[in-house]
């Protein structure tokens, strides 16, 4: 499954949130990097299946693409977790 959000990180932010969060959080399905990239990230996990991260800086956000076969509930949760552009505006 793909998801894509929009935050108002910026990409190395969330990129080394993603690190934690699959290794710290979310132990019964624990991931850990195995390539990465200033804008990319590709954790491994239980049985071999991934989760690659994406990001974007577009006019003041950035843009977040990840995707998944078998984290799906883990990432969901994950991705809730950045703050999105309106959040800032109060």
């Amino acid at each position: 499954m793909v998801f894509q959000v929009v935050t108002t990180l910026d990409g190395a932010e969330v990129l080394r949130r993603a690190k934690w969060f699959f290794a710290e959080r979310v132990p019964n399905q624990a991931a850990f990097p195995e390539k990465e990239g200033p804008t990319w990230l590709a954790l491994r996990g239980q049985g071999g299946e991934e989760i690659v991260f994406a990001v974007r800086a577009e006019a003041g956000t950035t843009s977040v693409r990840a995707s998944t076969l078998f984290f799906d509930q883990a990432l969901d949760r994950f991705l809730s977790t950045l703050p999105a552009p309106a959040e800032q505006q109060a």
